[in-house]
């Protein structure tokens, strides 16, 4: 019988569910340190790390050699929580040494959406309140929960109803904090707000918040799952600003490359799913041992090199590089996670396209229309940056 030859591009949209009308589709053979290669030898300097995922770089060897270890001696054995499992014990033990006294245990879970729907029940069962608010133009997933809490009605309104009880604040506002009250189970919030266009908490608002929460017994959740990891120059946002939260939600470049969420409270707070009910929140395949093998990796590297203590100055280069061309009205940035502002969609739109035919990987960000992502892997070097600052350039000179 005669076989149509195998086409991995016309595969892919016939049978790969699709998520926008027009995806890059680009065909990816293999992808190293900041460089993404396609099959007829294109090459692509990234600067998205697969938003936020790949900090310690594409193809890590530390980082694969741990996840064939692991796979070698076994994958999934239980349901979460059941049985011991030395790469959940051993990076549990390491990121918790790393976190502030009172986010001393780590629940692991399958994604960031997952997270962020824990940690809300979690504050919940703590407080006995139903309410939680959230900021305007704040990503917290897509799953149902997650969703609710997502600060942009335009990706919303085709799914209600939704969660109830949920109120939206500004980020940044002093005066909406009043807002918080003894009735709100938890306040969520991201330290430096990543799809809103990497907007920057102003001077002393984290504080702020965590003084708001004290006075109406709110559980203050920090989702992490973007800015951690030493993407905005300290191991996790938060630190920049010397503000503790109650929970903190983490994922993306957590698992070294592979699918892990987690999040980290203290031994008080999660002792709460052990009773009324049992099982408060179970997950099958949360905590995998191959992904917690990876991040273990992940972790050793990103605390035994100089990354995350020269992300802000590497993030200053592109400032500086790309700051002056006449097309940006604005560099927002924390460490390696900038907002390339050009104060238009339709030449945030151009861009892209622009820039993909010149050989770099960009984005841009579900509640900015004006602006473009640059987020590289943490090991890009000063001439990787200035390489790709440069193509950059040429694209927008080309608007």
């Amino acid at each position: 019988m005669f076989r149509k030859p195998y086409r991995l591009g016309e595969n892919f949209f016939k049978f790969v569910g699709q998520t926008s009308p027009s995806p890059l589709g680009i065909e990816i053979q293999r992808a190293e340190g900041v460089f993404i290669y396609s099959p007829d030898g294109r090459r692509f300097i990234d600067l998205v790390s697969g938003v936020s995922v790949s900090n310690v770089g594409h193809s890590n060897p530390e980082v694969v050699s741990a996840v064939c270890e692991q796979a070698s001696r076994h994958m999934h054995l239980m349901v979460y929580g059941e049985i011991i499992q030395q790469p959940q014990v051993d990076h549990a033990t390491l990121l918790s040494s790393q976190l502030p006294r009172n986010l001393d245990v780590v629940y692991y879970v399958n994604s960031g959406s997952e997270a962020n729907e824990a940690a809300v029940k979690l504050a919940k069962r703590k407080t006995g309140r139903t309410e939680i608010i959230s900021c305007i133009n704040s990503y917290h997933g897509s799953t149902h929960g997650a969703l609710s809490l997502m600060g942009s009605e335009v990706f919303k309104s085709s799914f209600r109803p939704l969660l109830p009880d949920i109120r939206h604040i500004r980020f940044n506002s002093f005066e909406d904090l009043s807002l918080i009250t003894e009735r709100t189970a938890a306040f969520i919030v991201e330290p430096v707000q990543g799809e809103g266009g990497v907007r920057i908490p102003e001077s002393g608002y984290l504080k702020a918040v965590r003084r708001r929460c004290n006075e109406t017994g709110t559980v203050l959740i920090f989702d992490e799952i973007q800015t951690g990891f030493g993407r905005c120059g300290k191991l996790f946002a938060a630190q920049r600003w010397n503000v503790v939260p109650d929970i903190i939600t983490l994922a993306k470049a957590l698992g070294g490359g592979m699918p892990l969420g987690a999040f980290a409270a203290s031994s008080e707070l999660m002792s709460l799913w052990q009773h009324n009910p049992v099982l408060g929140h179970i997950t099958t395949f949360g905590g995998h041992p191959v992904s917690c093998a990876a991040a273990l990796a992940s972790l050793k590297i990103l605390l035994r090199e100089n990354w995350i203590d020269d992300a802000e100055r590497k993030g200053q280069i592109y400032c500086k590089m790309i700051g002056r061309h006449p097309a940006v009205k604005e560099i927002r940035q924390a460490g390696l996670l900038l907002a390339v502002d050009l104060g238009s969609r339709d030449y945030a739109e151009r861009v892209l396209p622009l820039l993909t035919e010149a050989g770099v990987m960009s984005d841009w960000f579900l509640f900015d229309e004006n602006s473009f992502r640059i987020a590289p892997p943490l090991s890009i070097t000063d001439e990787e940056i200035e390489y790709s600052a440069g193509l950059i350039i040429g694209a927008l000179d080309r608007l």
